[in-house]
């Protein structure tokens, strides 16, 4: 059976989601769009040669009974709403991060979807698909470093514009590393710390950059992550787990390395869209393999308090300045 989607928010990740379905995976298609811009839908549409209807709105699109799953991909604020209504219709749902913008929010959609008494929904946390970080876990899991003690890791972007601000490092930049972490782990954080070093030049205004965040485990597990959004050399996202008998390093993306004019060196990615490509596919092919079977095995909605929870105590942390407690709740046995 051919699994019949509909796309709310036809922006970036919107668009790119559709091409996957329609060119790439398989078992799916597009037959439903919408988005607050009409005319982005239809040109998402067009361009795909989609026979798909576009809608006014997210909540007429759920409502239709010929869409048997959602993807969420409009802005952020939205995405509380729509999940809810698409847990109300009782259709599955993928929801692009974050699951919602506030951990209560995040609160409200588990309560729903334990209510409904089955798992509806899946969150955008695309780390634990891409191969790299599958070789990381499998060199923890099997014990080929011993136990692990720290996380060296880096978060960077060549640029951002004026609308990012410094919150933003963690709600949108950290957000897939507080995911990506406890599923490395197999455990949860306990205290967050946020330090500024020196701000960078191109760093504008609104935004304290670059930034290292800190986090402890239950386990003691310490973790620091460098968040520089500004680094202008690229997209790069570095991971080294330091174990009790070995370390392992997150793999560098494939790239061609080159000799030319004295020189011997190879590119680097820019953009974030093409550094988890493959993750992308995997991910969603999972979604819609999940449905088909009943039953879904990616990042849950527990995966998007937890991060929600998470991300709000890193950022009192940077307004403090302080150590922070992450509290987040025991995880229900519905989630396990």
């Amino acid at each position: 059976m051919t699994l019949k989607i509909g796309v709310i928010g036809t922006g970036a990740i919107g668009a790119d989601h559709t091409r996957r379905i329609t060119n790439t995976l398989t078992g799916a298609e597009v037959i439903a769009l919408t988005d607050v811009n009409q005319e982005q839908a239809e040109k998402v549409k067009q361009s795909l040669g989609l026979n798909a209807t576009v809608y006014k709105d997210g909540h007429e699109l759920i409502e239709k009974s010929g869409v048997d799953a959602v993807l969420v991909t409009s802005w952020g604020g939205t995405h509380e709403e729509y999940v809810l209504a698409a847990i109300k219709a009782g259709k599955y749902v993928f929801c692009e991060k974050p699951l919602a913008t506030t951990a209560q929010g995040c609160q409200n959609i588990v309560d729903a979807e334990m209510a409904a008494g089955k798992r509806l929904v899946q969150v955008g946390f695309m780390r634990p698909y891409d191969s790299g970080y599958k070789m990381l876990k499998e060199a923890i899991d099997s014990g080929a470093i011993g136990e692990p003690l720290m996380i060296h890791a880096a978060h960077r972007n060549p640029s951002v514009p004026e609308m990012y601000i410094t919150p933003m490092a963690i709600h949108d930049t950290l957000i897939h590393e507080l995911d990506v972490f406890r599923w490395l782990l197999d455990d949860e954080y306990v205290s967050a710390q946020v330090v500024f070093p020196r701000k960078s030049k191109y760093a504008h205004d609104k935004v304290a950059d670059p930034q290292i965040v800190m986090l402890e485990t239950k386990k003691g597990t310490r973790i620091d992550v460098e968040v520089f959004v500004n680094c202008q050399y690229g997209y790069d996202i570095q991971c080294s787990v330091v174990g009790e008998e070995g370390v392992v390093n997150l793999p560098e993306p494939q790239a061609l390395s080159m000799r030319k004019n004295a020189n011997l060196g190879q590119s680097i990615l820019t953009d974030w869209k093409d550094r988890f490509i493959e993750s992308y596919d995997v991910e969603l092919q999972d979604f819609v393999n999940g449905v088909q079977a009943g039953k879904l095995t990616g990042p849950s909605s527990w995966n998007g308090l937890a991060a929600a929870v998470s991300g709000d105590a890193c950022v009192k942390a940077q307004e403090s300045g302080l150590i922070e407690p992450i509290n987040l709740p025991d995880r229900p046995e519905f989630y396990r």
